[in-house]
This record gives structure tokens, C-alpha cells and sequence, in this order.
């Protein structure tokens, strides 16, 4: 996937009147924080922070270049307005990428189960799954390949196949499917 960089200032001045001259000209006020929670005041471009938003997930790590220095850092919230199609603030998480970081990904789900092709049933039981690991080594998504499942079979959180550098907090043994037999 590509690496999305945003182009950021530090600004000095805050308030409603200076973000609103801010987006007449395009750019967004924003806030980074740093991993002890220091916030640094920023000016990024409306542009380019949209096209990264929309394109990325909670744990796609982008680059924040605050003025021309290079940052990893997470999209950590934004403020949209839905009636302008517009985003109004941006928040972001500067991390250093040697501290651990804790996520909690959605499972998506890959092919259509055997099973099912046989009159089974799928059944979804946990959503999501909690992992720790370096921001570098975090997937942006996690894929249960749930294409040879059969009837009365299960898929576990053991059975994701996920890097070794990435901890599973879950439980091992939780269930994510199950094929259930059809009903008669």
C-alpha cells in the first residue's frame, strides 16, 4: 500500500476566527500529539489530508511531515462535516515506532466457506480481534481465510495467520466461525 505523507506546519495562532481564515485557504487546523501527550499545533492542507483519510485504516501508519521533519503517525480523529463534505480538524498520533502499541481490528472475512456451498450456515461469533505490536509491524487489517471450512467446522482466533512480531491478546481459542449444519 502506499505511504501517505502529509505536509504540516506549526502554527502559533488558535481560535474559531484564525480556523476559519485556515479553511478559506485550504488548509485545516490540526493537533499532534506525541506519545507522552504533548500537543503541538498544526496547519496541514485540506487536500491532502482527505485523500489520506478517506484511503486509509485506524492502523495505517502515514508520514506527517511537520516542517519537513518526518513523523510516523496514525489519524487519530477528525472533525467532518457531513452537509460540506469536509473535513474541519484533524487530530494525529506521532509515534517513535520503538514503544508497543495496543489495536482492536475487525475481522474480515476471505472466500465463501465449503460448508456453506453445501447448504451450511455461517456463523459469526467474535468481530474483532486485540493485538499488540510495534506501529510498524501492525497489520491494517486482519483476514480470516474461511474458504476450506466444512460443515460443523471452526475458525479460531489460533487460525489467523498473523506475523510473529504481532502479540494476539484475544483469547487463542475464541471463536470467529463456525459452519453450522443446515436446518431441516
Amino acid at each position: 500500500m502506499e505511504q501517505f505523507v502529509i505536509n504540516a506546519k506549526v502554527r502559533k495562532e488558535s481560535g474559531k476566527k484564525y480556523a476559519k481564515k485556515l479553511r478559506e485557504t485550504g488548509m485545516i487546523p490540526a493537533v499532534a500529539y506525541n506519545e507522552k501527550g504533548e500537543a503541538t499545533m498544526l496547519e496541514v492542507s485540506a487536500a491532502e489530508f482527505s485523500k489520506a483519510w478517506r484511503s486509509i485504516t485506524k492502523t495505517t501508519l502515514i508520514n506527517l511531515k511537520i516542517d519537513g521533519q518526518d513523523n510516523m503517525a496514525y489519524i487519530k480523529d477528525t472533525e467532518y462535516d457531513i452537509k460540506t463534505d469536509k473535513n474541519l480538524h484533524a487530530d494525529f498520533h506521532v509515534v517513535s515506532g520503538n514503544k508497543e502499541i495496543t489495536s482492536v481490528l475487525k475481522v474480515h472475512y476471505n472466500g465463501t466457506p465449503a460448508g456453506v456451498l453445501k447448504g451450511g450456515f455461517m456463523v459469526k461469533h467474535v468481530p474483532d480481534v486485540t493485538l499488540k505490536a510495534l506501529p510498524q509491524d501492525m497489520p491494517e487489517s486482519v483476514i480470516a481465510d474461511v474458504s476450506k471450512l466444512e460443515i460443523g467446522q471452526k475458525f479460531t482466533v489460533a487460525d489467523l495467520n498473523l506475523d510473529e512480531k504481532i502479540k494476539v491478546l484475544t483469547k487463542a481459542d475464541s471463536l470467529i466461525v463456525s459452519i453450522a449444519p443446515p436446518k431441516k
